[in-house]
């Protein structure tokens, strides 16, 4: 027997079935087991752990279309969950090369330990330049994913498994990944042979609502010169105002933002009222434009990269964004007191929006980089400029 024998006759070990039948094979990696979610593909180069960790993908299953995952391994800085021990909703990832040792000084632990460790199932040598070819042709396909490292599978359940899953429409998921209860925040950006440093003296007072928060956004809300309370989704306009905030930041999370916001548009809106400058990234952007009378509209294949040009109407430039988001703002249903501010320069769909003659603003795309371009640091200098000028009016 061949080489070349023995590896074609090697069983794959993990399977991603689609909704439609379709089977996929390849190898298991990460923890056993299978989950069912929606598949989508991210065309970042760089920062896998921080997309892994990140709660705006709860419910979904994440193609890699960058070949090379797990090559500088993994490590506990790059943990975006504000709970470094707790899971994301993410049901697991695809990878085209299977992941070899870890070659970095940063690197900890091999990547599929780490995703053992969280729970997360993996599957490699996915030919995933078809997989992403499909999802953009007919749109993310409900699937399951599964690793059992005997290769044993009942592929006709997991295929009826896939069919029955209902998708992320009107799931509320912001509840599961939410803070379980309020908690102040003090940690600044990370620094070359220093790591992540500890807040000073601060020159505003900042409620965040945690619809499924990243670290960085609040590091980034920080070093502006924040002080950071934390508050759960459900949060009330009572809960919120008593922080006496200087600001209201309404951050990213998952799942659809129209079940989000039947409970989270109402303290948004008495808050606004009360003249409290506010600032909305991805699904914040999504819930304030709820709250400002607006609709949102699934996306066909949703916007998943760290490469994404948006057109900043207010400054007249473009500027290089990091996405990840399967709905978005119905700009035809934005009222005339909602000005767009922001275009995706990709499907022409709303990035960005600001009410008039209020200090009220939010971007559907990650202003925090963490992965991803630094071109929209701006956005928090704005949001503090705002509630510099609120405090002196």
């Amino acid at each position: 027997m061949t080489t070349a024998d023995a590896w074609a006759m090697k069983p794959a070990t993990a399977l991603l079935v689609l909704a439609d039948g379709s089977v996929i094979e390849g190898e298991g990696l990460g923890a056993t087991g299978e989950a069912v979610g929606e598949v989508c593909f991210n065309t970042a180069i760089t920062g896998y752990q921080e997309i892994l960790t990140d709660p705006s993908y709860a419910g979904q299953i994440i193609t890699f279309t960058f070949p090379h995952i797990g090559n500088v391994g993994a490590n506990d800085e790059d943990v975006e969950t504000v709970d470094m021990s707790s899971k994301t909703g993410i049901r697991g990832c695809v990878l085209s090369a299977s992941v070899t040792d870890p070659s970095n000084y940063r690197s900890a632990r091999h990547l599929d330990q780490w995703l053992k460790d969280r729970g997360l199932i993996g599957i490699s040598g996915v030919d995933t330049r078809a997989l992403t070819a499909l999802i953009r042709e007919k749109g993310m396909p409900h699937a399951v994913i599964a690793y059992s490292p005997d290769g044993k599978f009942d592929v006709e359940a997991l295929k009826k498994k896939a069919a029955a899953w209902p998708g992320l429409e009107g799931m509320d998921l912001a509840k599961d990944v939410t803070a379980a209860k309020a908690h102040d925040w003090s940690e600044t950006p990370w620094k070359w042979d220093e790591g992540y440093g500890a807040a000073g003296q601060s020159e505003f007072n900042v409620v965040a609502l945690d619809f499924g928060v990243k670290r960085n956004i609040l590091r980034l809300l920080t070093e502006a010169g924040c002080n950071v309370t934390v508050l759960p989704a459900n949060a009330t306009a009572e809960e919120i105002l008593s922080h006496k905030p200087d600001g209201l930041f309404l951050s990213n999370g998952p799942g659809d933002p129209a079940a989000t916001g039947e409970y989270a548009t109402k303290a948004i809106k008495s808050v606004i009222d009360a003249g409290i400058p506010t600032f909305g990234i991805c699904l914040g952007h999504q819930i304030l434009a709820l709250a400002l009378g607006g609709k949102t509209v699934k996306m066909h294949q949703g916007h998943h990269g760290a490469n994404h040009p948006v057109h900043d109407h207010t400054t007249g430039k473009v500027e290089i964004t990091s996405m990840n988001h399967g709905f978005a703002v119905d700009t035809e249903s934005l009222p005339e007191s909602v000005e767009e501010t922001h275009v995706s320069l990709f499907d022409g769909s709303n990035c960005g929006l600001k009410l008039k003659g209020k200090p009220v603003f939010s971007v559907q795309y990650h202003p925090e980089a963490s992965p991803g371009p630094r071109d929209s640091n701006y956005l928090f200098k704005r949001f503090t400029d705002y509630m510099r000028d609120a405090k002196a009016a």
